[in-house]
């Protein structure tokens, strides 16, 4: 998306945002607990748009779309692996748009670090009765 379609979305998402706010002004405490929410949920789309955008300057297209698939099938590690490239963009550690290689070894990294070992021990009760002599 171009930044003058993103500006355009913003632009209709204000207006109707008004509008409702137009509308509302007769109404007490909901309608201003329903302004809140609203608010609320509009600043949560501007940060994910800010994210996305942030990201689509980071990562090439590629990578984008393999992360994309990844985030269809474990939203939570996508998002982890988002974090790790924004804070390193931010950081100045990256530099350079990150490749489809470079975000699988990302991801190896981050499975290598979370891989969790599963260990099972099984103890055995000795039987008062039973006797070792």
């Amino acid at each position: 998306m171009g930044d003058s379609e993103l500006d355009a979305i913003r632009q209709r998402r204000m207006q109707e945002l008004m509008a409702q706010r137009g509308g509302q002004k007769g109404g007490a405490g909901g309608a201003q607990s329903l302004e809140q929410q609203q608010a609320q949920e509009e600043q949560q789309r501007e940060a994910a748009e800010r994210r996305q955008m942030m990201l689509a300057r980071v990562l090439s297209s590629q990578a984008r779309e393999r992360l994309a698939r990844i985030a269809l099938v474990k939203p939570d590690k996508a998002k982890g692996v988002e974090d790790v490239i924004l804070r390193g963009a931010q950081y100045g550690q990256i530099t350079e748009k990150v490749s489809e290689e470079r975000l699988i070894q990302l991801l190896e990294q981050i499975n290598e670090q979370t891989q969790k070992s599963t260990k099972v021990v099984i103890t055995r009760r000795r039987n008062v009765f039973d006797d070792d002599s």
